[in-house]
């Protein structure tokens, strides 16, 4: 409806006749689609897996108690028969912060993965609005005829789309893609270094106790030795240095205690950091009684191709490689032209100050069909004179992207080398094991017989103590070496690599954490995702949009 004493005027930006407006949109829409059907390659070296440098079997394989098939048993510890420690490992699953952080960075990944997804899509999405008012001067110099007070209304968006001619895009989704599963990896790595650590400070928690018994019953011994020695000196029967070297040996006994307890405590206090806990708390979890585990007989450790799979740093040196191979392709594509899509829709309406933004027919209404203002383009931009400052970031990434592979090697190298270690050190370990029971059962028979020909004067006391000595000093060693039997046994399934299988479907950091985020910002689903293994994986994730959500 028209407004008495009041002008209205419709600005258009578009100057073209609306046929010829929508041809040369036509023609717009079939180059971009031209541009988006040619999109299909991604320049760069394609990924290869490194081949595997191991031998078809193990060097130590001649060596009786190991078996080359397959190992089944994911939770290793367990084959320890300990409940104890199988609670603890259980515990520190659920509240170890290391742990807890390897999840964060594959929540962090994850994010990445889906900000490098995004950027395949309209990289410049702008809705616009606005709304202004103008008032000239009808006294100034020069002023023309025409609206001198008016209201202007605008409201459209702007797109700009780099389209992915070279997959310099592509390339960098891989990229996020290998670094994602990279941290999978990580947290698969720091779940099996979190058993083993544990296992190990449960391990000297045990040896301790043991040595400590050893030692008081040491004690007992030579206190009882002590006091007939003792009798003996004020009955004439002996001297006073043998009183004295009695009382000597008894004092030095004693003197290992303290250094024991203070292991002891340490070795507590290292469990309760694993299991996320102040010191001391973990006293509760080890009143039960219990001594060193003792390691099956037979074990089953696989094949050296085994570790490929197994391994979680083998799989995260090869993921490295993986993104350092798509950083090439990156680096590739700025070689060649990049070609871009943009473009504005909205409307654009003008009229004197007090217009609405719905008007009569006369015009002034910012919906009405001839306010309809756009644009269209493509563009491209070459840097064909920066040739020498591209091939040399190429050859920078392409010698990253070496170092990678050689360091994939070095990796399955030292992965081998780890498992060749542990399985002699076990080995020579269970050898050493009968030798030093025979050698403590004939120490402790030397110790009686000494002490008995001394009480009936065929020996003097030199003898005693000489077997004291040795029968405390083989007990410590049958000691040590068991210990030296389960942490090889540790040393070995660490560095076989098992134990992040269980973990499958599990949730990446604790409840709480997950509130406190959720709280903060907003992490959509990709929070709510549970652990996934860096070995089960699917070779390609699909892409996701800048939501996290798969397209």
């Amino acid at each position: 409806m028209a407004v008495p004493g009041r002008t209205d005027t419709v600005v258009v930006k578009a100057a073209l006749p609306r046929d010829a407006a929508r041809s040369r949109l036509w023609r717009a829409a079939l180059a971009a689609g031209t541009l988006l059907a040619a999109s299909c390659t991604s320049v760069g070296p394609d990924f290869q897996t490194p081949v595997s440098p191991l031998a078809p079997d193990w060097y130590e394989t001649e060596v009786a108690g190991f078996a080359v098939t397959a190992q089944q048993q994911q939770r290793w510890w367990e084959l320890l028969g300990d409940p104890a420690l199988n609670q603890l490992i259980d515990l520190a699953r659920q509240s170890n912060n290391t742990l807890e952080i390897a999840g964060l960075r594959v929540l962090e990944a994850r994010a990445q993965l889906a900000l490098a997804a995004g950027a395949q899509y309209p990289q410049s999405q702008v809705l616009t609005a606005s709304a202004s008012a103008l008032g000239a001067s009808e006294n100034a110099a020069n002023t023309q005829a025409g609206d001198l007070r008016y209201t202007q209304y605008d409201s459209g968006t702007r797109v700009s789309w780099e389209i992915d001619f070279w997959g310099r895009f592509r390339r960098g989704v891989e990229a996020a893609d290998a670094a994602y599963r990279g941290t999978v990896a990580a947290y698969d790595e720091a779940m099996i270094v979190l058993a083993a650590q544990v296992a190990s400070a449960y391990l000297a928690i045990r040896s301790r106790q043991e040595q400590l018994q050893i030692t008081r019953d040491n004690i007992a011994s030579q206190q009882r030795s002590f006091d007939i020695v003792n009798v003996q000196f004020r009955n004439g029967n002996t001297s006073e240095l043998d009183v004295l070297q009695a009382r000597a040996l008894l004092l030095s006994t004693r003197a290992v205690v303290p250094v024991l307890e203070a292991d002891l405590r340490r070795a507590r206090h290292a469990l309760s950091a694993l299991l996320g806990r102040p010191p001391g708390a973990v006293a509760a979890l080890l009143d039960s009684a219990g001594g060193i585990p003792v390691v099956p007989e037979r074990l089953a450790i696989g094949l050296p191709a085994d570790l490929l799979r197994r391994r979680p740093d083998v799989r995260r040196a090869e993921f490295q490689a993986m993104a350092r191979n798509a950083q090439v392709g990156m680096s590739t594509a700025n070689l060649y032209p990049r070609f871009s899509l943009s473009g504005t829709l909205g409307l654009v309406a003008a009229g004197n100050t007090g217009t609405t933004l719905t008007g009569d027919s006369g015009g002034g209404a910012l919906f009405d069909s001839d306010s309809l203002n756009y644009s269209a383009g493509v563009g491209m931009v070459w840097p064909f004179f920066n040739y020498g400052r591209i091939r040399n970031d190429i050859r920078v990434q392409d010698a990253r992207l070496q170092q990678a592979l050689t360091g994939y090697r070095e990796t399955v190298i030292q992965a081998a080398r780890e498992v060749e270690d542990a399985l002699a050190a076990l080995h020579g370990a269970r050898v050493q094991e009968g030798v030093l029971q025979e050698s403590v059962a004939v120490s402790r028979r030397a110790r009686d017989v000494a002490l008995l020909r001394f009480r009936e004067g065929f020996a003097d006391y030199q003898r005693v103590l000489d077997a004291q000595q040795v029968l405390f000093s083989q007990q410590g060693r049958l000691v040590s070496n068991r210990s030296s039997i389960v942490g090889s046994f540790i040393a070995l399934y660490l560095a076989l690599g098992g134990g992040w299988e269980t973990a499958a479907g599990a949730a990446l950091v604790r409840p709480e954490t997950r509130a406190t985020m959720r709280r903060r910002s907003n992490w959509g689903d990709l929070i709510d995702r549970p652990a996934q293994s860096s070995a089960t994986a699917a070779a390609h994730r699909p892409p996701t949009d800048s939501s996290g959500h798969t397209p």
